[in-house]
């Protein structure tokens, strides 16, 4: 058997390893500073209140846009001039033209025999098309049956 009173250099070294693997103590760190709870978030920056426009305003708004456009200033710079977004402009003109296209409609509408006769012609162009579309299909699938060798 081994003597292990006879370590010598061995068990010292392992020794001062232990020591030096000791565990400190951590550093305390300082407190956090407290966020000032009298002050409501919303209270830094104030929001910008939403203002509607009523319908009146907004067509003028949109008719000073368009002279400002025809006397050759840029859609950008007649946007900003009138005060509001561009994206409020866009929204604005979007909510405008099927109002704009109801109007044309119910000036200038299209007689019954016409509409008839549209109806009549696209029908019978959808039946023709059908038609070359079958004989497209069955001449495609009789080439792929020959190829395959089922035919």
């Amino acid at each position: 058997m081994a003597d292990e009173s006879n370590a010598g250099p061995v068990a010292a070294a392992v020794a001062t390893d232990t020591e030096v693997k000791a565990p400190t103590a951590k550093k305390q760190r300082s407190p956090r500073p407290q966020k000032a709870a009298s002050e409501p978030a919303q209270a830094k920056t104030p929001a910008a209140k939403r203002r509607g426009y009523s319908d009146e305003e907004k067509s003028e708004k949109l008719k000073l846009i368009a002279t400002q456009v025809s006397e050759g200033n840029t859609l950008k710079d007649a946007i900003k001039s009138a005060g509001i977004s561009e994206q409020t402009y866009y929204h604005w003109k979007g909510a405008a033209k099927p109002v704009e296209q109801k109007g044309t409609k119910s000036t200038k509408p299209l007689p019954a025999g016409d509409e008839l006769a549209d109806l009549v012609q696209l029908e019978e162009e959808n039946q023709r098309l059908r038609k070359r579309l079958a004989e497209k299909l069955r001449a495609e699938n009789a080439e792929l049956r020959k190829r395959l060798g089922l035919d």
